[in-house]
């Protein structure tokens, strides 16, 4: 087969996966402390991509997007001056923790709120006695108001605690914690502007970032430059898939020629 038919099939499929990542930039414009992503291409000359049914494609066969690496750069606060949004002014994340699942993450998203809270009675705690019958009266939950995303996660203060809040005093200070790593490289983009750390970002610190309270961070998508990089995947997958077709054209003519 001609290798100009695999180099148009396979850049076609890339380009389309590069116009995936613009579109999640886009869909997310608005969302506050989203951090944008930037399609990283490879060539493919000194090494073999994995094509249809575990095909391995021979050398020489295009480009392939090796990752979407995060831009973590700021564009910006707004004020909103709702008690419970924040932003960090600085470098450092926002720590969740999620209650089902046991997951910590990291956000710039500091749209919180004051979430209620069951919490269960301690293993060792003792049973209360009855004053009138003696009999042991069943322990109940507890309600807790802690500070949380829209998710049902708890955000952590710098000892990696939750947050409980007063609900007759919701203006009193909270001591939310920033945390933060030396390289954030390799850091998986999960759900709802989320990061979840890799054995790759080193350890975990404290971050120097100042909380601003009413505040929320921007997400840094600039939409004018994401609609660029649109028009110029479109552009790049036709090229492709004319290449493909004129490949296919020449496979032709020469399969029809005389013996």
């Amino acid at each position: 087969m001609n290798m100009s038919f695999y180099t148009g099939a396979v850049g076609a499929y890339q380009q389309n996966q590069r116009m995936n990542v613009q579109a999640n930039n886009i869909a997310n414009v608005n969302n506050y402390g989203f951090r944008a992503e930037r399609a990283t291409f490879h060539h493919l000359m000194y090494g073999n991509v994995t094509g249809i049914d575990e095909e391995q494609l021979p050398k020489g066969t295009g480009t392939k997007m090796v990752k979407a690496s995060v831009d973590y750069e700021s564009r910006g606060y707004q004020e909103t001056g709702r008690t419970f949004d924040f932003a960090i002014a600085g470098s450092g994340f926002f720590a969740l923790f999620d209650p089902s699942s046991q997951e910590i993450s990291f956000t710039r998203d500091g749209a919180f709120m004051m979430a209620r809270f069951e919490v269960p009675p301690p293993e060792d705690a003792e049973p209360e006695i009855d004053p009138d019958t003696g009999e042991e009266l069943p322990l109940e939950n507890t309600v807790e108001w802690r500070l949380s995303d829209n998710e049902g996660r708890c955000v952590l203060d710098p000892d990696g605690n939750f947050i409980v809040i007063d609900p007759e005093n919701r203006q009193a200070d909270l001591n939310i914690g920033v945390f933060d790593y030396r390289i954030y490289d390799g850091m998986v983009h999960a759900d709802s502007g989320r990061f979840l750390p890799t054995e790759k970002n080193g350890d975990l610190y404290l971050g120097t970032g100042e909380v601003k309270r009413g505040y929320l961070e921007m997400s840094n998508v600039d939409l004018a430059q994401e609609l660029v990089k649109v028009i110029e995947s479109q552009r790049a997958y036709s090229y492709a898939l004319k290449m493909v077709q004129t490949t296919d054209e020449i496979e032709q003519t020469i399969n029809g020629l005389p013996n």
